[in-house]
């Protein structure tokens, strides 16, 4: 199966299934010289994974990452990062009885139309179980982006109609949905909740910001920032829309109201105004806060009854039981982050190969 890879210069492999033994990342392209240690990437891995509230899924996974290669001394050497993490909480149990009916939302119809065959077993490599392999990569990528001041943070923005009305960066991680706005979280909690108790599911909005972007970030025309942000972030799980700045907002401004004007700050710095850009003009990083939005849909494993047909054609109710998130968007924030790592730093390392003289 081939799309397993991502990134140029800075470059994954992700590898494993949901229920399978194990799963694991391989980084190429780190640069030598990183101090590193298992806790750079455990901290992260901590915030995605299972079991940290009643709005995420039961499924109790440790997800201790054990670095194999790539390390001496506490410092990368410039060879490839080995990453594992062994499942441990896997139960196949709940999917023996529907492992004949396709699920709707899920991937189980069309993966078993391009292969012939599928892991109906969580899912096998379409489970966002996955995703702790990128999360663990990123955490390099991070290590690497901090070096040059590039600070990356994410939040839940909305849950179903609630938004958040402000943002206090520190807020974030003091609440299970990750909000940035007290009261807000509270009814998104409680909404999230009213929809478990009822055998259903919900969406939202996450959003990342990554400051201290250097400017030059981006190679036009097919590989612009932008739009390797975009595949980036619609690569992951459930995400069904993606923006950059003010996104579809922006239909609703002139050009007068939409354009960041120009300033030179008193260091001398060119700066916009406003950054309703997002960060990036003509596929390039303009040195303002890159800012990018995911529409997160409601998980698709859901107790509620639905309609559906076995892999013979045969007309089935179907109920999915087993431990899955009422809402993905807590621990769809880590997740995102670490997309967004990933392009910045196979970014910043491209731009260093391509600097002008």
């Amino acid at each position: 199966m081939a799309g397993n890879s991502f990134g140029e210069l800075f470059r994954i492999t992700t590898w494993g299934e949901s229920h399978g033994r194990a799963i694991g990342v391989v980084v190429d392209g780190c640069p030598a010289g990183l101090e590193l240690s298992a806790e750079d990437i455990q901290r992260d891995l901590d915030r995605r994974r299972v079991g940290q509230s009643k709005v995420t899924s039961a499924r109790q996974e440790e997800d201790r990452v054990e670095m194999l290669s790539g390390l001496f001394q506490g410092t990368t050497v410039g060879t490839p990062i080995s990453l594992l993490i062994w499942n441990k909480d896997a139960d196949s149990s709940k999917y023996e009885p529907i492992k004949d009916i396709y699920r709707p939302g899920h991937a189980d119809f069309t993966y078993e139309m391009k292969y012939g065959i599928r892991d109906y077993r969580g899912g096998g490599r379409s489970s966002a179980r996955e995703t702790a392999c990128r999360v663990a990569a990123a955490a390099i990528a991070k290590k690497l982006l901090g070096t040059i001041g590039v600070q990356i943070y994410g939040f839940t923005r909305q849950v179903g109609s609630i938004e958040a009305q402000s943002i206090d960066i520190d807020e974030i991680e003091r609440n299970p949905v990750r909000c940035p706005d007290r009261e807000a979280a509270k009814q998104m909690e409680a909404l999230i909740l009213a929809a478990k108790a009822e055998g259903d599911s919900m969406g939202g909005v996450v959003e990342v910001v990554a400051t201290g972007v250097p400017v030059g970030l981006g190679e036009p025309v097919y590989d612009r920032l932008d739009a390797d942000l975009a595949k980036a972030i619609m690569s992951i799980n459930a995400i069904k829309g993606m923006e950059i700045g003010l996104g579809f907002r922006s239909v609703a401004l002139r050009g007068s109201e939409h354009n960041d004007e120009f300033y030179t700050d008193a260091s001398g710095r060119v700066r916009t105004r406003t950054n309703h850009a997002g960060g990036m003009l003509g596929g390039i990083s303009n040195g303002e806060d890159i800012v990018v939005r995911l529409a997160v849909k409601p998980p698709s494993s859901i107790s509620k009854s639905q309609h559906s047909v076995t892999k013979d054609g045969v007309a089935v109710d179907l109920e999915v039981h087993g431990r899955h998130d009422p809402c993905l968007c807590p621990r769809a924030v880590p997740v995102a982050e670490a997309m967004v790592a990933l392009v910045l730093a196979d970014h910043w390392l491209r731009s260093r190969a391509m600097q002008h003289l």
